[in-house]
């Protein structure tokens, strides 16, 4: 069993930064490839961005220099910092081992004035 746990989100305003967390149980950090996700509301879920555990990273279009996924393998965690939020960046967010059904919880991320 995998257990992924999300935390970091809150209500910051339009420009501001968050720094998102999400700490993986066991040793599936290290081997897998870890993807962070998001899913507005109304909307479907989407890939923000992942890293492979050689450490190669892919950011989709919309945050593409905003956003920087992170890994640290000794605390089995994956970082998502986010600058220069803007309110389309609100959303629920969570971390996946790509390609299974492992998901957290999720946290919410709230860019408003």
């Amino acid at each position: 069993q995998v257990h992924l746990v999300e935390s970091g989100g809150g209500l910051v305003q339009p420009g501001g930064s968050l720094s998102l967390s999400c700490v993986a149980s066991g040793s599936v950090l290290r081997l897998s490839t870890m993807g962070w996700y998001r899913q507005a509301p109304g909307k479907g879920r989407e890939l923000v961005a992942d890293i492979t555990s050689a450490g190669t990273t892919t950011t989709a279009g919309s945050v593409k220099g905003r956003f920087t996924i992170s890994r640290d393998k000794a605390k089995n965690t994956v970082y998502l910092q986010m600058n220069s939020l803007k309110p389309e960046d609100t959303a629920v967010y969570y971390c996946n081992v790509r390609g299974t059904v492992y998901w957290g919880q999720g946290t919410q991320v709230t860019v408003s004035s």
